[in-house]
C-alpha cells in the first residue's frame, strides 16, 4: 500500500520543542510562532511554558532536552557543552533590571546585612546580588511569592524580577537597589538577563533555520504590536494594558532581535565577573548562533 501525500508530508515534519517563561514579554516574542503567523516548512514548533528557575535546572540536568529553551545567563556556563546562545530573543535591561526591595527605606549598604528572598540561585538576578554583596544571606522563594512574603515580614528584603519591577511601589515597598543602574555604573554596558539557548546536537543548518524563525517571530510581534500585546496580556500578571505595554517594551525591542556588539560584550563580561568572583565554577565560552 502506498503512502498518501498527506502522510508523507506528516512524516517529513520535524518537531522542535521550545520552552519559555509564562511571562508577557516571552509570550510577545513567541506570539507569531505559537499562533503560526510565522511558519517554517518542515518544522513544527511545540511550546512548553515554565518558570525560569525550573527551565534553568532542566537545561542543567539534561531533563527533557528542549531544542530551544529560555535560560538565565547565569545558567549558561553550566549548559554550554550542550547548548549555544541564539543571537535573538534576549532580555536586556538598558539601565534597569532586577531590584532589591524592602518595606523599609534601607540603603544598599544596609541590605548587605539582612536576609533577602531570591527567585533562584541560577537566575542572573542572584548572580548580580552575589557580585554586589558576596556574603549576603539569601533564601530561595518562588518569584511570584517574594513581594507577598516581604510584605508579610518573613524577609527583610526581596530580589524581584519580571513584572514586580513595575508593581512593587503599588504594594508600598521601597526600592533599595536597581541592578540595571548598578551594572551600568560599574561597566557602562546594558544588563543581559536572559536569552534563548539552542541544542548543539541539532546541527549547524537546523540551528540557523530555527534562529531565523525566532528572529522573524520577534520582528512580526514588533510590526504587529497591538495584536501581539493582546495575546501577551493573558500572561501579564497583575498588569493593566498600559503597564503590560511598558513591560514588553522594556524587554522586547530592537536589542531583542540582536544583542548588538555591546550586548554580546556585556554577556561575556557578566559571566567572566561571576567566574573571577568564584560564584560560577567554570569559565564561560560564549558563542552565538546567527
Amino acid at each position: 500500500m502506498g503512502i498518501s501525500a498527506s502522510s508523507a508530508v506528516q512524516e517529513n515534519v520535524r518537531d522542535v520543542s521550545v520552552a519559555h517563561s509564562p511571562d508577557s514579554d516571552d509570550a510577545f516574542m513567541f506570539y507569531a510562532l505559537a499562533t503560526s503567523k510565522v511558519r517554517v516548512a518542515g518544522l513544527r514548533f511545540n511550546h512548553t511554558l515554565c518558570d525560569i528557575q525550573t527551565l534553568n535546572q532542566k537545561a542543567m540536568d539534561g531533563d527533557g532536552f528542549y531544542d530551544v529553551t529560555a535560560i538565565s545567563f547565569h545558567a549558561y556556563p553550566y549548559i554550554q557543552e550542550r547548548y549555544a546562545l541564539l543571537s535573538s530573543g534576549g532580555s536586556v535591561g538598558e539601565g534597569y533590571g532586577p531590584m532589591i526591595v524592602s518595606t523599609r527605606a534601607l540603603t544598599p549598604e544596609q541590605v548587605r546585612g539582612v536576609t533577602i528572598a531570591v527567585p533562584g540561585k541560577l537566575t542572573t538576578a542572584y548572580l548580580l546580588l552575589k557580585l554586589f554583596a558576596p556574603a549576603v544571606r539569601t533564601e530561595v522563594v518562588p518569584f511570584d511569592q517574594i513581594i507577598p512574603q516581604v510584605l508579610a515580614g518573613r524577609y527583610d528584603a526581596g530580589l524581584i524580577i519580571h513584572e514586580g519591577q513595575l508593581t512593587f511601589a503599588k504594594s508600598g515597598l521601597h526600592k533599595v537597589l536597581d541592578f540595571g543602574e548598578w551594572w551600568r555604573a560599574e561597566t557602562g554596558l546594558p544588563l543581559p538577563l536572559g536569552g534563548n539557548a539552542i541544542r548543539r546536537e541539532l546541527g549547524g543548518a537546523l540551528m540557523k533555520e530555527i534562529a531565523a524563525a525566532l528572529k522573524q517571530s520577534i520582528q512580526y510581534a514588533l510590526d504587529h504590536r497591538e495584536e501581539a500585546l493582546q495575546y501577551a496580556m493573558q500572561f501579564a500578571r497583575d498588569l493593566d494594558p498600559r503597564l503590560a505595554d511598558k513591560f514588553v517594551g522594556m524587554y522586547v525591542n530592537e536589542r531583542t532581535i540582536d544583542y548588538g556588539d555591546d550586548g554580546r560584550r556585556a554577556v561575556r563580561e557578566l559571566l567572566e565577573r561571576g567566574y573571577r568572583a568564584g560564584i560560577i565554577p567554570r569559565q564561560a565560552r560564549v558563542d552565538f548562533v546567527d
